[in-house]
């Protein structure tokens, strides 16, 4: 089915911690075909594996110094053959993250651009003269700290970089760097990738101008920003218009490959969900987006349901892809902890909510299993934010360390040597054997609720709308042609209760500490009640 993608449910493999299969410490290829059994029995549609292809891993494979190769640290590209062969003999699709907003400096495009100004590749990455003073050519940073500009003596010039000073940005305007990302893409789709999640989707164009950034607006009696970055609103140096005629290429060689689809990141703090419905309105850009809306600290019912709203308002045949957890922010059970007094309650209610949304759906590796934020210490750091902004920004490692899948001590069967990140006592508590032998864990849980969620196709395809609630109540009702389901989330640690008419039938078996007697609906603390309706007419108070 060609659009299997429009309400799938997509698994995210963080390689280096899924599954080591060689002693190394770090995951691969063979450990994740080892373990694509598990991925298969969630009940999920589709695989996003982040980077494999070679680097020299600055920033742990998000520095590419080869695209159209497998990283020997992952395996070779037989293991990425054979992946692929059994996650399609599985029912999986699989997608790969594309990282082409830049390179690694080790990248031969980047080696041969840096000698001069006049190589066949010198207009490939974003180069500029300095200011008279000698000092950059604007004031743009970079997400991992300081100025977003290297200098090159043998040019005589400054290059951009987004991220680390070894992530040069390519240069977009140049058609011949479109090309050549789209080639790359070819590559793997005719090696049977299912298709890209698209990394820093928005990051692609730069102002040619190169005009400085204008400061975000700062309450004065508040501190300052622990990164400097988070200081300006970023209005020159990504998010151009040019972008979007990029993206309908993107989504031109996509077609020619029938049921390929495309997720992209989009990272903006000031309109990030108007982007992600433009970059996926009119069925010829993007298949699906995603931001940081819901990957933040923010938990209640008027941040979910403007966020949507907004959504759908910008475009009405776009299509989000929503997600509360990945590689680049802590887990949830961890950010929302104060909205609960039970972790696993919690991680029940996060994921039925997650799954009742309209749209697609993005689980992390280790949600199945309610996984917690990894408490580490400094020395433990592998990551190149958390190593500059300690102990402020403790980085991204604690959501990154290995999945625990054997009971007992730690690694837990995860590697025979010793893990590139640890296995800490509260995650290695939670591993994959033990719940396996519990029918009331939270991997149990999992997987009835995605079964559930597929013998419910309404919350998959149907229409949302929000009922007015006071905080900390969230309810929507998902319709559609042959079915109306209410859904109620109580987000916080506080039991509630509220007058429903309209609905006579009881909360689904799949709901939560939640009770309806004589109209009376009652859901104790991080309940949650999806409530069949016969004719969508319900009212709740």
């Amino acid at each position: 089915m060609a659009d299997w993608w429009r309400g799938g449910v997509i698994y995210q493999v963080y390689p280096r911690s899924f599954q080591d299969s060689n002693g190394d410490g770090v995951g691969d290829l063979p450990g994740i075909l080892r373990r694509l059994d598990h991925i298969a029995g969630l009940g999920v549609d589709c695989i996003w594996l982040s980077p494999i292809t070679q680097s020299p891993q600055e920033d742990m494979g998000y520095d590419v110094s080869n695209y159209i190769d497998v990283d020997p640290l992952f395996g070779t590209m037989e293991d990425f053959d054979s992946l692929i062969e059994r996650a399609h003999a599985l029912g999986l699709k699989v997608i790969m993250d594309q990282v082409v907003s830049h390179t690694s400096d080790q990248h031969p495009w980047f080696r041969e651009s840096r000698l001069s100004r006049d190589n066949a590749r010198a207009d490939w990455y974003v180069w500029a003269d300095p200011l008279p003073d000698g000092s950059p050519p604007n004031n743009w940073p970079a997400v991992f700290g300081g100025r977003a500009w290297e200098w090159n003596p043998t040019r005589g010039q400054y290059y951009l970089h987004n991220f680390l000073a070894s992530q040069p940005d390519l240069n977009f305007h140049n058609a011949e760097v479109q090309d050549a990302v789209l080639d790359i893409m070819r590559f793997w789709l005719e090696r049977g990738i299912d298709g890209f999640r698209l990394d820093t989707v928005n990051y692609y164009f730069h102002d040619k101008k190169l005009r400085s950034n204008p400061p975000n607006k700062r309450d004065e009696h508040l501190p300052y920003a622990v990164n400097p970055y988070d200081m300006q609103e970023h209005k020159y140096s990504k998010s151009q218009p040019e972008n979007v005629a990029f993206l309908q290429r993107v989504r031109a060689l996509l077609d020619q490959f029938p049921g390929a689809t495309s997720v992209g990141e989009v990272g903006d703090s000031h309109k990030a969900v108007e982007l992600m419905a433009e970059y996926t309105s009119g069925g010829d850009k993007l298949h699906m987006c995603y931001s940081f809306e819901f990957l933040g600290p923010q938990f209640t019912a008027k941040h979910f349901r403007t966020r949507i709203e907004q959504f759908f308002k910008h475009s009405k045949d776009g299509w989000p892809c929503w997600s509360f957890s990945n590689h680049d922010v802590p887990r949830h059970i961890t950010r929302w902890a104060p909205h609960s007094v039970d972790p696993a309650a919690l991680g029940r209610q996060a994921a039925a909510l997650l799954l009742s949304l309209k749209g697609s759906v993005c689980l992390y590796q280790g949600e199945e299993l309610g996984l917690p934020e990894t408490d580490l210490i400094f020395e433990e750091l592998t990551d190149p934010r958390g190593i500059r902004f300690w102990p402020e920004d403790k980085g991204r490692d604690g959501c990154r360390t290995p999945m625990p899948w054997d009971d007992g001590e730690a690694p837990n069967g995860f590697t025979t040597g010793t893990p590139w990140l640890p296995v800490k006592p509260p995650q290695s508590a939670l591993n994959a054997a033990l719940q396996n032998a519990d029918a009331n864990s939270t991997l149990a849980f999992y997987r009835a609720i995605l079964a559930w969620r597929r013998s419910h196709p309404v919350l998959s395809d149907g229409d949302i709308d929000f009922l007015k609630t006071p905080e900390p109540i969230l309810a929507f009702r998902r319709t559609g042609p042959d079915a109306t389901m209410l859904c109620v989330f109580n987000l916080s640690a506080e039991p509630q209760q509220l007058t429903l008419t309209g609905a006579n039938a009881a909360p689904e078996a799949i709901s939560q500490h939640a009770g309806l007697d004589n109209g009376a609906l009652t859901l104790g603390p991080n309940g949650y009640a999806f409530i069949a309706v016969s004719d969508g007419k319900v009212k709740l108070g």
